[in-house]
């Protein structure tokens, strides 16, 4: 058994669902670890990962809007507002989806659907760069 790991950044510029697909298949493919699991990891607090479909935008797109509908912004709706009237509505949001994903590997690539994409789901306004730590488990 091998294992590898590597961190992807992502840069965000604002509320949204930043496709890092191709650059998760591309370091699986260069680990030369044809079968496995694959973990990932964001090391934020106020954004998230999801697999989503990847054919129609709109899907994104509804997808944030449902969000901003849950956990809405607004200094006098929380407690938490330090950082201001987005931080704990995205710290809502990624308690909602997932911070960890973890997906087979098969023939040297995510094993995902034909409409999958893995997203880092950004959920403040303000840019940032997001890392995800990528660790591969496999032979």
């Amino acid at each position: 058994m091998r294992q590898a790991q590597q961190d992807i950044h992502a840069e965000t510029h604002g509320p949204g669902l930043y496709d890092i697909t191709r650059s998760v298949a591309s370091w699986v493919r260069g680990t030369g670890i044809d079968t496995g699991l694959l973990t990932l990891f964001i090391r934020h607090t106020s954004a998230s990962l999801t697999i989503q479909e990847n054919a129609d935008p709109d899907v994104l797109l509804d997808l944030q809007d449902a969000m901003d509908r849950l956990a809405p912004s607004g200094r006098d709706l929380y407690r938490h507002s330090a950082e201001g009237p987005d931080d704990m509505p995205a710290h809502i949001k990624s308690a909602l989806t997932d911070t960890t994903l973890t997906i087979p590997v098969r023939g040297g690539l995510p094993a995902l659907g034909t409409w999958q994409g893995i997203y880092v789901f950004e959920h403040r306004k303000m840019a940032h760069n997001r890392t995800v730590v990528c660790h591969l488990m496999g032979e």
